[in-house]
């Protein structure tokens, strides 16, 4: 299911979209919440370079939000459906304390999911590297 090459391994690990060799992130937990952006500059294995323009991630926003409301609509389907509680306070409750505890892993998620709206997994990345380890032009 999480074989490498697919857009799921990419997305769930936070690893390269090129290569799928190393995680784009400095920090790999997500709730150490001081580092949750922090992201290397490009793939320390295939060069690729994560922000491809100022202000990149941005658009990671609206990803963040359709996150949020499924995450939101989970929580209120479990709690309303499956648990019993029919009082909507006590549901509002769960529902915001569900996007507070995920917070971090969406935030992590949309991004992955941004970066890899536009770039592809690549098979024959090695092809594309030149003797000093610097990606070429694709």
């Amino acid at each position: 299911m999480l074989k490498k090459g697919s857009k799921l391994n990419s997305i769930l690990t936070g690893s390269c979209p090129t290569c799928h060799e190393e995680s784009m992130y400095l920090d790999k937990n997500p709730y150490n919440v001081m580092n949750v952006y922090k992201m290397h500059e490009k793939c320390s294995h295939c060069g690729t370079k994560y922000q491809m323009e100022p202000s990149f991630f941005y658009g990671a926003m609206y990803v963040s939000y359709a996150l949020g409301i499924a995450f939101g609509v989970a929580a209120f389907i479990i709690t309303y459906f499956f648990v019993g509680e029919k009082s909507l306070i006590t549901n509002f409750i769960v529902i915001i304390a569900t996007l507070i505890v995920f917070m971090p892993i969406i935030m992590r998620l949309s991004r992955n999911i941004w970066v890899n709206m536009f770039m592809s997994y690549d098979k024959d990345w090695k092809d594309h590297i030149d003797d000093k380890n610097k990606p070429t032009l694709r």
